[in-house]
């Protein structure tokens, strides 16, 4: 699947340039010194791959994808003995009598196809609804971090050219996140209008 700009990245990077010229004002106002601002990074492709949470996401793509192409080539194979039946046919009957019949069969096949494209992209449209709810819910997680680290942003790690490793709170947000998950403050997404809303205390 492509990938779509982290929209993580943007609400950090915005934040991070935001705290940055805050910075410099509070380095006008006194000697001038460089102030330093907490920072953290993250992999959000890893904290979607290997929660709980987006395993379940993955998992439920992948078997609705299987289900689909299960379903494609059954249609496929009728439709070949259709096809077949047809050409056996056709020796025998008029043109008169068989033109109908192939103009049916191709409509048919049409109709088909437009309906399995329509499936193929809401398997596409549902992808990228588990991956805006994952987003949802992964935000009051890594609110905590952030308070805990003292940061002021979350950056994606991709941005970084120069940092430190400890810096990197993937790890910990994998752990978390699914700590969330098994106590049910997080519903894991089966459905992706759900998978975002905390669980019924």
């Amino acid at each position: 699947m492509r990938r779509l700009p982290s929209a993580l990245a943007a609400c950090a990077l915005v934040a991070f340039w935001a705290g940055a010229g805050l910075g410099q004002e509070g380095n006008a106002a006194g000697a001038g010194a460089a102030q330093s601002v907490p920072l953290l990074t993250l992999d959000e492709n890893q904290l979607f791959a290997e929660s709980a949470f987006g395993k379940a996401a993955l998992a439920r793509q992948d078997a609705d994808a299987r289900a689909l192409i299960e379903e494609n080539r059954r249609i496929e194979a009728a439709l070949e003995v259709e096809e077949q039946d047809l050409t056996t046919r056709r020796p025998t009957m008029g043109r008169e009598e068989f033109t109908p019949l192939s103009d049916a069969f191709n409509l048919k096949v049409e109709g088909i196809r437009k309906a399995q494209d329509a499936k193929s992209r809401d398997l596409n449209r549902r992808a990228d609804q588990d991956r805006q709810a994952f987003l949802l819910a992964v935000r009051p997680v890594l609110a905590d971090l952030m308070a805990a680290r003292g940061a002021v942003a979350i950056i994606d790690k991709r941005a970084v050219f120069v940092g430190f490793e400890n810096i990197d709170i993937t790890a910990e947000a994998i752990a978390e996140l699914d700590k969330a998950l098994a106590e049910g403050r997080l519903t894991a997404p089966g459905n992706p209008d759900e998978a975002a809303k905390p669980a019924s205390p």
